[in-house]
């Protein structure tokens, strides 16, 4: 046998990656392809479990008891069904007997009364699809690998108490992982743990935000000085287009970190915005992959920047909102103005994704949210004069010639515009 190879690899397996027990054995195949290697593994939760977990957990909230027992039995029934394909015999005891107690934990958690707040709660309540779905691939490894470890990665993510999108502990969380982490790698090889879910100093559940897990993947290979993270999706790798919006879509087999953080801020869907970062600082490359076609290169992403302008990027933002504000008075819009309008965007926890003003208004473009129209409107009215659009969408196009600017924007109907050296943006309608 080949010694073990003490530099270590971060795998983050998303839901897509881990939604059947085809897509379980996959992974198991995958990681085969990296024997003598220490790996983390960073899982999400399985398929739509999440999407699921939510939906019980406003049934949790509205009090609807029969609706919460039959989704929750849906969903005890789809991971019970995906046990019993995966294993046999004692193997496929032990593994129901630890999923029939997380599911006892969340039929305990209808009938809990609480002081929490919503978000509190929810983080508790969401973590439950990583902890389901770490147990599993974890156990399925052991038992083909012989090689894994399953660690809670609230014990090692530390963040501060803003529920639902919290901010991590740098410092802690590092010491945290190294120290747990090491060794347990040393003497097991692989370790799976949870994408997305963390805990603050009380050991209460918090989350990184939807999405997440990516993040949890750069959290670890930043405190493990990583060889490498790969995310292994239901792509060929980082494409220059939402398939489901372009056709001709076209593989970016390597581009810096700086461009991925260009498209990541400006809603490229395959990189966790905030994945980047703690990658970029330690020069930690980046892999997205192909968990179909795991052998094939993917996209890299590092610190090279020679490719970044070989392929135009589109970026398609639908259902999307457009605000104009003029000022009651008709005053100009200077500063003391924009400073008030943001303060109360803020408070309407407002995410602007284009903005624009003139003399005398100021436009903005958010995604369609019925109680966040309510809103800005009761915010801005008293004030203001409040107009706005609905059924837009954004485009935004990396790296744009003209050719591609005319093909985005054929047949629509240009409401904004903007355009910088290397990025051309419009507001379309019908």
């Amino acid at each position: 046998m080949k010694p073990i190879n003490d530099s270590i690899l971060v795998f983050k397996f998303g839901g897509a990656s881990v939604k059947s027990a085809e897509a379980i054995n996959n992974v198991i195949n995958i990681l085969k392809l990296y024997k003598n290697r220490k790996i983390v593994v960073v899982v999400s939760a399985m398929g739509k479990t999440t999407n699921q977990l939510e939906s019980l957990f406003e049934a949790t909230l509205n009090e609807e008891y029969d609706l919460f027992i039959s989704q929750k039995d849906a969903l005890y029934d789809f991971h019970i069904d995906m046990i019993n394909i995966l294993f046999s015999g004692q193997a496929c005891e032990t593994i129901k007997h630890k999923i029939d107690l997380i599911f006892d934990d969340i039929t305990a958690f209808y009938q809990k009364q609480s002081d929490h707040s919503k978000s509190q709660r929810y983080d508790a309540f969401i973590s439950f699809g990583e902890h389901l779905s770490s147990l599993i691939l974890q156990f399925k490894i052991e038992q083909d690998l012989e090689e894994s470890q399953w660690s809670d990665a609230r014990k090692l993510v530390k963040t501060d108490d803003q529920f639902q999108k919290a901010n991590v502990n740098w410092q802690k969380s590092i010491e945290l992982i190294k120290n747990h982490c090491l060794g347990a790698l040393e003497a097991n090889r692989i370790i799976v743990t949870q994408g997305f879910i963390s805990s603050n100093n009380l050991g209460e559940t918090t989350t990184l935000g939807r999405e997440g897990s990516d993040y949890s993947a750069g959290i670890f290979a930043h405190a493990l000085d990583a060889e490498s993270v790969t995310i292994w999706k239901d792509v060929p790798g980082m494409l220059n287009a939402d398939p489901k919006f372009f056709e001709n879509t076209q593989k970016l087999d390597r581009i810096s970190f700086r461009e991925a953080i260009e498209l990541s801020y400006y809603g490229a869907s395959v990189i966790h915005p905030k994945t980047l970062k703690p990658l970029q600082n330690k020069q930690i490359p980046l892999y997205v992959k192909s968990f179909m076609n795991p052998t094939a290169e993917g996209t890299t992403i590092d610190v090279d920047t020679s490719n970044d302008h070989m392929i135009p990027s589109f970026i398609f933002k639908k259902n999307q909102v457009l605000f104009s504000i003029t000022p009651k008075d008709f005053s100009f819009l200077i500063e003391a103005n924009l400073s008030d309008i943001f303060l109360k965007l803020s408070e309407a926890e407002v995410e602007i994704n284009i903005m624009q003003n003139s003399a005398l208004s100021f436009s903005f473009l958010v995604d369609y949210d019925k109680n966040q129209i309510r809103a800005i409107i009761e915010q801005l009215s008293p004030s203001y004069e409040v107009k706005y659009n609905t059924e837009l969408e954004l485009v935004t196009v990396r790296h744009y010639d003209k050719k591609t600017n005319d093909f985005v924007c054929k047949g629509k109907k240009i409401l904004l515009q903007q355009r910088t050296r290397k990025t051309a943006r419009f507001v379309l309608g019908k």
